[in-house]
């Protein structure tokens, strides 16, 4: 695995503003074998241009219209040759040595899912990462249950990780991270390189977090998915629907504060179906 073609999948979507900044990073990258997959999921920016002042022929450049960051990262999945994939957020950037690192890691410890320790930026200022949002190794499908627990820049999967939990459901706006990784923690450990190789941004009113209403409904689809897929044994069953419960009652608060009692109650109805056993459809959860 030391040796091997790394996947570097990268979607955009009008962020000319930061992609050079994340496209500096991978050329600065110590490993150099690499390809570089920029899906361009519509943008109507100067997303173009920024990629043509870069001649490395590492990096290929498709443009497609706009599917959402699922669409785009599994365009790039699917086209893309490595052994490896890693993820890179177009507005976020890695250390030197991240590729270098964390592939020795996955190698050393026999890890098909790793990520690394991050750098947390807010409107450009460092901030301390709240202890709650630490990141675990090995085994932990039970924690990921309650909140996202790996973070996409972070992260490198080989072929065959992804062939088991993908795709990214792209029918999700928003919490699709979220989604996929209560797949992979189903199926294996996460390795952890704790080094803080990933500079995260964030802080913009352009991400999905702040500008894609309604995540809680969004998480309540992930556990359901889950949940009726008929891959958990007894207990997972037992502890994923208590996180569905939680999370109900979480966005039923909400849409009572709002005035929408309706709403409110026709999530609870699904709720109480999924625990008797009864198929959801899940575009009754979109």
């Amino acid at each position: 695995m030391k040796k091997s073609l790394v996947s570097i999948i990268l979607p955009t979507y009008n962020r000319a503003e930061y992609l050079g900044r994340a496209l500096e990073s991978v050329l600065s990258q110590t490993y150099a074998r690499w390809e570089c997959r920029i899906i361009d999921d519509g943008s109507t920016d100067d997303t173009e241009a920024v990629v043509a002042r870069y001649a490395d022929p590492r990096i290929h450049y498709r443009r497609q219209a706009n599917q959402g960051v699922s669409g785009a990262r599994n365009t790039g999945l699917a086209e893309c040759v490595g052994e490896v994939a890693a993820l890179l957020d177009s507005d976020d950037e890695w250390l030197p040595r991240k590729l270098e690192t964390q592939l020795a890691y996955m190698a050393e410890h026999g890890y098909e899912i790793c990520q690394t320790e991050e750098i947390w930026y807010r409107g450009g200022k460092r901030v301390n990462q709240p202890a709650r949002y630490a990141k675990p190794e090995g085994w932990f499908f039970e924690a990921s249950l309650e909140m996202c627990l790996i973070s996409p820049s972070c992260t490198m999967f080989t072929r065959r990780a992804w062939e088991v939990m993908g795709p990214f459901d792209t029918a999700m706006p928003s919490c699709e991270d979220y989604d996929m990784w209560l797949r992979a923690c189903l199926h294996f450990p996460v390795g952890l390189v704790r080094e803080p190789l990933t500079r995260k941004h964030g802080g913009r009113p352009d991400q999905l977090s702040v500008c894609v209403p309604c995540a809680d409904l969004h998480r309540i689809r992930a556990l359901v998915k889950i949940l009726q897929s008929r891959k958990l044994d007894e207990t997972r069953q037992g502890l994923a629907l208590e996180a569905l419960r939680r999370k109900v009652e979480i966005y039923m608060q909400g849409c009572e504060k709002r005035g929408r009692s309706a709403e409110a109650e026709r999530v609870w109805n699904l709720f109480c179906m999924v625990r008797e056993g009864k198929e959801v459809p899940l575009n009754t959860l979109r």
